[in-house]
């Protein structure tokens, strides 16, 4: 419902400010420091005032404030710079409604409240921006850039009134100008930069950097459409769409366009014959990349981060000679092409065009991004050989690895230097971290893509290659199976770079980021790197997620009854997550857990909203409600788990009415996106849809299994989904999960695990305790030992596994559709089943008994819930964060200093 200023509002805003009484006020200046009481009056020239890049004092040798006389009165001691008053902030509010959206008051709907509350926020973190900005210049600190294809951020208008401290003064305000905001939040629609735990990771990590007040930015691309918007066709297919998150005013990024590098493609690489390895790069396509940056606000103070992402725009874009001549096409070639770059994450690989336009994309990100932090550097004055002690680069998996030829390129063909020491410097800069096992998920590009993309860097490529075996031949005489292993070039038609392999030897330090995961790193796809640079460049990193969005802002309610209960300001728990040990002995307490039950209850009902006025369905709200939230494919088994589903659904039609009544009532929810091109995953979506349109209408079984896929998974609605769930599965084959953060986020909210031992979920259970954790499976030593069966010596799955076959049999007997569509699914388990479906099934359905079994004791299930969240202290990203920069980067703290008095 719209929400309307009404004319006699203006009552309200005279009672704020009696000096404009018929008239809204203009806007002052952002950047001013100005005393709200003194608003109206004469103003008293000031010996020093702030600038458009923030004021700061003078430093002295050790890198302290040095205040004028007497300055230092206007600097409060407070952590926030920033109008925190109720006036103020309604003042603020309205300046933008009339000045930034050129709107009026009684003539406002939601968004356009969203949109004004989202610009006066933003006025907020520009000031601490600008000052965090100015202290990172002023102490050229070192500084970490962490580069992801991916930032999956969520929505950011509640995330920065949080981190800033108004969320209160804020609803406040808006409340008086007759707004809720709540229906404001919802306005907003969750940024296009993502699309998996890869890039909700990096957002954590960025909260968690700024939080801990260490100098880390962010780079990415400015993707027009995201990866896609999902939608489900009447016969259960996902369709997808584009998701033009931009359509309306973006005010959480700032176009730099004075910000821009030139990118070439194509072309041609001429060596040099002067001796020194140089070549010229020329010809081809120029591309432009325009710099728009995001503020990532740290949690408690006035560090504010930097999230710059990059939009392709062409060099020469339209083409008026053609145009001129009639032929349009050519005449918008040029920005078409150059466009296509940022237009959307993840484009379809499966065609030539899709896989070109990745490595493009892949190229542009990196070459921009070092390009920026090259002359940031050059900046401070220093020579290029002292780049690796202020620079620390952070691959996020192998997507950014190009940058490590591209440093290259830089230092031998542009900053003259010669190879070894040009090695020797890009090898002290970067760091990588490796998020997958599987070898298919491993990055390799064919060679004569590269050649003609990117001709210099197939080149340098080549170079290192020949340089890194001619060591390993010296350490390893003779060995020539060695040789081919670790070669950067797989031999094949085509041939293949080795991405990760590059990321590796052009790193200085390499992490998985589970125990389990970093450890199979180790043994497995690097084993022969660990042999040859040795253990001590191989660790770990076990992933982590901030507390403030996946607790505090997703499960306001809890955060509100863990204050009370430890006696704590959040402010102190949500930094220090450890402290949550303090809700231990309460899970004793009858009182708390009735309050603890009731939050869950309450969260459970909110989610039954969602889903009633977004499906159409009634969901019961007393039943176990079981999760299982992850992009779609085959290792994390999403198959297995309807699989599952269905088996509970034959099993309750078996039984009788009196049998049925003992039965514990559980709601399944599935949300997730499958790549385009993956088609057993879109089947598996479409298996469940139809499984849910069968068993949601079964009048014998529906009071006791209901099941929902949830469209188009995002943040947002993972914020709906995670508090309200009793049981969440994470259940991927042992050995392929590199971790997961889904799994942390539920247990933080007072969710049970069931899972396999696989990635961090082994974590998650050394610290809450076995006793609370669901564990089935076979273990990941004997996973390999049972695909060797499954080749060699298989076995009928009649035979193997009787409920599964069943239950395959009514799928492809067409209980849920035309059974001939699911073969090609079906047939992955009745063949090579890869992922083991067979070999788990029936230790996963004993699992899910467990669950049910131990749910029908609600007191006992309450202390599980506590038990859990109380020990989640070891999976915050400030603990990933700060291991990061203290093993990884040499990254020190740099805090801003406190903000101006108002």
């Amino acid at each position: 419902m719209t929400s309307i200023v009404k004319p006699r509002s203006y009552i309200i805003k005279t009672r704020f400010f009696p000096f404009f009484p018929f008239r809204f006020f203009t806007p002052l200046p952002m950047t001013s420091v100005i005393d709200p009481s003194t608003i109206g009056k004469p103003r008293r020239p000031r010996r020093h005032v702030r600038t458009l890049t923030g004021y700061l004092p003078d430093t002295d040798e050790a890198g302290e404030a040095k205040w004028p006389r007497g300055e230092e009165k206007i600097w409060r001691a407070g952590t926030r710079g920033v109008d925190s008053d109720v006036p103020s902030i309604t003042k603020s509010f309205v300046n933008h409604v009339q000045t930034s959206l050129a709107r009026q008051a009684y003539n406002l709907d939601n968004l356009g409240a969203y949109q004004a509350a989202a610009l006066s926020v933003r006025d907020s973190l520009l000031v601490n921006w600008n000052d965090t900005q100015m202290n990172y210049t002023r102490k050229a600190p070192k500084r970490a850039y962490y580069l992801s294809l991916e930032f999956l951020m969520g929505r950011t208008l509640d995330n920065a009134l949080l981190n800033l401290g108004l969320k209160e003064p804020y609803a406040k305000g808006i409340k008086g100008l007759g707004f809720s905001i709540e229906d404001i939040l919802e306005q907003e629609r969750d940024a296009g930069l993502g699309n998996g735990g890869l890039g909700r990771l990096a957002a954590c990590y960025l909260d968690s950097a700024a939080t801990q007040e260490l100098p880390v930015w962010g780079y990415g691309l400015r993707y027009k459409y995201g990866i896609f918007q999902q939608l489900i066709s009447p016969e259960g297919n996902q369709l997808e769409a584009p998701d033009p998150w931009l359509d309306n005013q973006n005010p959480w990024e700032l176009p730099r366009l004075d910000v821009t590098y030139e990118i070439r493609f194509y072309g041609q690489a001429d060596r040099l014959n002067d001796g020194t390895g140089r070549a010229l790069w020329t010809g081809g396509q120029e591309v432009l990349a325009v710099a728009y940056d995001v503020m990532i606000p740290g949690y408690g103070h006035r560090t504010t981060n930097n999230l710059r992402l990059w939009e392709s725009k062409p060099k020469r874009g339209f083409d008026l000679n053609s145009f001129n001549a009639g032929n349009y096409e050519a005449a918008v070639e040029s920005s078409n092409s150059a466009a296509a770059i940022t237009a959307v994450l993840y484009p379809n690989d499966h065609t030539s065009f899709g896989k070109e336009l990745r490595l493009k994309q892949q190229y542009f990100w990196t070459a921009a991004s070092l390009a920026d932090i090259i002359r940031r550097f050059k900046n401070l004055g220093k020579p290029m050989t002292k780049f690796p002690e202020y620079v620390a680069i952070q691959l996020n998996d192998t997507h950014p690895t190009l940058a490590i030829p591209e440093l290259m390129r830089i230092l031998i063909d542009e900053e003259d230097f010669d190879w070894d020491t040009a090695w020797q410097i890009v090898t002290q800069t970067f760091f990588y971290t490796n998020h997958t096992v599987l070898p298919e998920a491993l990055e390799k590009w064919p060679v004569p893509l590269i050649e003609h993309v990117l001709p210099r860097h197939l080149q340098i490529i080549y170079d290192i290659n020949l340089f890194f075996l001619q060591s390993v031949e010296r350490k390893f005489p003779g060995d020539r199976d060695r040789l081919a292993r670790m070669s950067l070039i797989e031999e094949g038609t085509p041939k293949q770079v080795r991405m990760a392999f590059l990321a590796c030897i052009g790193s200085r330090k390499v992490n998985g980021v589970a125990e389990l995961h970093s450890d199979l790193v180790r043994t497995t796809i690097l084993k022969d790197f660990v042999e040859f640079e040795g253990i001590s460049k191989f660790g770990n990193v076990t992933n982590g997620i901030t507390p403030r969005r996946w607790l505090d802002q997703c499960n306001p309610e809890l955060s509100a009854l863990i204050s009370k209960t430890l006696k704590l300001e959040k402010d102190v728990w949500l930094k220090d997550l450890t402290k949550l040990e303090g809700l231990l002995p309460f899970a004793e307490e009858k009182k708390f857990r009735r309050e603890w039950t009731a939050i869950k209850q309450r969260n459970k009902e909110r989610l039954a909203h969602y889903v009633q006025t977004t499906l159409g369905y009634t969901v019961n709200t007393n039943a176990l409600f079981d999760v299982q939230i992850k992009r779609l494919h085959e290792y994390k088994r999403q198959t297995l788990n309807i699989l599952g589903v269905i088996h509970r659904y034959l099993s309750l039609k078996n039984m009788t009415p009196a049998q049925r009544k003992k039965a514990i009532p559980r709601v399944v929810f599935f949300a997730g996106k499958a790549a385009p091109a993956y088609y057993i995953a879109k089947l598996t979506i479409r298996l469940i849809v139809n499984v849910a349109r069968v068993i949601n209408n079964d009048p014998e079984t529906k009071e006791y299994l209901t099941l929902f896929f949830l469209p188009d998974y995002s943040v947002s609605l993972a914020e709906i989904l995670i508090p309200a769930s009793d049981i969440s599965q994470h259940i991927s084959t042992a050995g392929t999960e590199a971790s997961g953060t889904s799994n942390m986020k539920f247990c933080l909210n007072g969710g049970l695990l069931l899972g396999t031992v696989d990635g961090a979920n082994i974590e998650i259970a050394e610290e809450v305790g076995e006793a609370n954790v669901f564990f089935f499976g076979h273990l990941t030593p004997a996973v390999e030992d049972i695909r060797y069966q499954h080749l060699y010596h298989p076995v009928p799955i009649e035979t193997k596994c009787p409920a599964l076959a069943n239950v395959i049999d009514q799928v492809s007997q067409g209980l849920f559709g035309p059974g001939d569509v699911y073969e090609p699914l079906l047939n992955t388990i009745r063949q090579t089943d890869y992922y083991l479906l067979t070999d788990d099934f029936d230790s996963y359905i004993a699992a899910l008994a467990m669950v049910d079994e131990a749910y029908a004791d609600k007191e006992e299930w309450a202390k599980k819930s506590i038990r859990t969240t109380a020990k989640m202290g070891k999976f915050s990203s400030d603990r990933a964060i700060m291991e990061y920069a203290e093993s990884y980067w040499n990254l020190e703290p740099t805090p801003v200093p406190p903000g101006p008095a108002l």
